[in-house]
């Protein structure tokens, strides 16, 4: 297999490998490695058909997030089981054949527990991640960290895009046209990932989560809500491992408009 390293200099304490392979041929499964299979810079350009099949994917990790085959939906990944959260709302099962041009996931264990007993804020849900990352985990803003909060929500903002044909667009025209919901109280999971800044283009940097209740009723890419109270697990991811597709290359990590990110990451129409 042909590996390349990003200079670790571009990363600060995180390792980044490339792996150049098609598919996702890791050996080991550790809490300590996130692995992603394509790349935000890739997707930000239209491509949208998958390399890997989920089923790789799920051998690796038993959380995350990312999209599906043709950006067909916002793909969560919640104890080892894959969910496709479409335009509509709906929530479906995926089979592990279903392909993907963008996840990234972490063998989850939990390294340190915050619990909500107070209503917080999305940014607040933010801020306790970062404390305990900082002091539960010793983890530096520049490190992975992976987030699992279970509890009760209420006012959540979802959003979901809908399934592309070719020629495919742009993302930035994709979530143009964007679907949004309001989900006034439930209880359920949210996942994902803290990225550093210098991560982007590679991945999203800032705050990364998507949404699943647990009735699997609703769920979808976060742009707002308030928890109500329940347990934030985290844990820190020192390396990511990044598998491209045939053609695809890793870039520079951090060389990517940080406006055009913010754009993807929100805003829309709301149904």
């Amino acid at each position: 297999m042909a590996r390349d390293i990003v200079d670790e200099r571009l990363v600060g304490a995180l390792h980044v490998r490339a792996l150049t392979r098609a598919g996702l041929q890791h050996d080991t499964v550790d809490e300590h490695v996130a692995v992603q299979a394509g790349t935000l810079a890739a997707l930000l350009e239209g491509g949208y058909d998958g390399d890997a099949m989920l089923a790789e994917v799920l051998r690796l990790g038993d959380l995350g997030l990312g999209t599906v085959q043709h950006l067909d939906g916002e793909l969560v990944v919640l104890d080892g089981e894959a969910w496709a959260v479409r335009a509509d709302g709906r929530v479906e099962a995926l089979a592990g054949s279903v392909r993907t041009p963008f996840a990234v996931v972490c063998q989850f264990v939990g390294a340190a527990t915050v619990r909500c007993e107070e209503p917080w804020t999305l940014a607040e849900l933010h801020d306790a991640v970062d404390r305990a990352a900082r002091t539960d985990l010793g983890a530096p803003h520049d490190d992975v960290v992976a987030v699992r909060a279970t509890g009760r929500f209420r006012d959540l903002r979802l959003r979901s895009v809908a399934r592309q044909q070719r020629p495919y667009p742009p993302l930035h025209e994709v979530v143009a046209h964007q679907t949004e919901w309001q989900v006034g109280s439930t209880t359920g999971t949210v996942v994902g990932f803290r990225f550093p800044d210098t991560l982007a283009g590679v991945e999203v940097p800032g705050y990364h989560l998507h949404f699943l209740s647990d009735d699997r009723s609703a769920g979808g890419h976060v742009l707002d809500l308030t928890m109500l109270d329940g347990e934030v697990r985290l844990q820190a991811c020192e390396d990511l491992h990044v598998e491209l597709p045939a053609g695809v290359g890793l870039g520079t990590p951090g060389a990517v408009d940080r406006d055009e990110v913010q754009r993807v990451e929100g805003g829309g129409s709301t149904r």
